[in-house]
């Protein structure tokens, strides 16, 4: 494990809870159609760059094998960041984000009908202890319940079917194809949809969307270079950092509170997924042992 990959997972994920944060500032202010429309602009603008710059040439650069599939999880990533932005606007940063970390959890879940995937007895325990805490941070019988708590349970799970057919579509393609499809996808989507929702804005909060143009661009370059040189399992475990990030932004920029039910919540929504994490990535070596000896016995 290289340290330049630490520094680079690091980085991504500060990049990213920055833009977390510029989405939670600008979400009351403007349409999520809108905000969506302008990330994606830049967004875009960076995988053409990425795939004209692809040692293999463009054209093989942006070849895919199944072109439906690419859309249907590039539709999904639209439809959850849309989501996030009214979740950042209308529930809370810490909020959202603890029930965001869930993610790996219902991953985990919905890869045994939708990948066919095995998840054994351990995962099960954790899967289930980690939806309990979901269900502690949303507090559904306390007085003061409120049904936008299920705005980020809704994004968790549009997440967690586009890691699942992101997945499924790296049987066929490679991470840079579909990265492009992503941002290509999400930049047609959002152009037609947007301009309709189009606001006038003010110098300053151009400067903001310009923020959060740079930081998407920023973040997800330093998560290639992370994964590039660093297992994908830590950069996995880096991401919990986030969460650190959004209750402290929350709470010292936008003045939200942390309740006893959310900070128990999130410490045992990230335990678990950090154990199914690590759980999965023990499997799969143990599998790929298991192939490599198969394969020098039958040599």
């Amino acid at each position: 494990m290289k340290v330049s990959g630490i520094v680079f997972a690091f980085s991504a994920i500060t990049i990213f809870a920055i833009q977390d944060a510029i989405t939670r500032h600008l979400g009351p202010l403007y349409s999520p159609f809108f905000i969506s429309m302008v990330r994606f602009w830049a967004f875009g603008a960076f995988v053409v760059i990425l795939a004209a710059r692809s040692p293999v040439g463009f054209r093989k650069a942006i070849a895919t094998q199944h072109l439906g599939l690419q859309i249907w999880r590039s539709l999904l990533l639209v439809g959850q960041i849309f989501v996030s932005i009214l979740s950042f606007a209308m529930v809370g940063l810490a909020q959202s984000q603890a029930i965001f970390m869930s993610a790996p959890l219902v991953v985990a879940l919905l890869s045994v009908p939708l990948l066919g995937e095995k998840v054994g007895w351990r995962r099960w325990i954790a899967i289930i202890i980690g939806l309990f805490g979901v269900l502690i941070i949303i507090n559904p019988f306390d007085a003061n319940f409120s049904m936008l708590t299920l705005i980020p349970v809704g994004c968790c799970i549009t997440f967690s079917l586009y890691s699942l057919y992101t997945r499924l579509a790296g049987r066929y393609d490679g991470a840079e194809v579909s990265l492009f499809y992503t941002g290509i996808v999400g930049l047609v989507v959002t152009s037609l949809i947007g301009p309709f929702f189009w606001e006038t804005v003010g110098w300053a909060d151009w400067g903001w969307l310009a923020a959060l143009c740079i930081t998407g661009i920023s973040g997800h370059y330093c998560l290639i270079r992370a994964l590039e040189v660093t297992e994908a399992v830590t950069v996995q475990t880096v991401t919990y950092l986030q969460l650190v990030y959004a209750s402290l932004f929350g709470v010292l920029i936008f003045h939200e509170t942390l309740t006893s039910h959310m900070v128990i919540g999130a410490l045992i929504v990230v335990g678990a997924g950090v154990f199914t994490i690590w759980r999965e990535h023990a499997l799969k070596q143990r599998k790929g042992a298991s192939s490599t000896e198969a394969s020098l016995v039958g040599g």
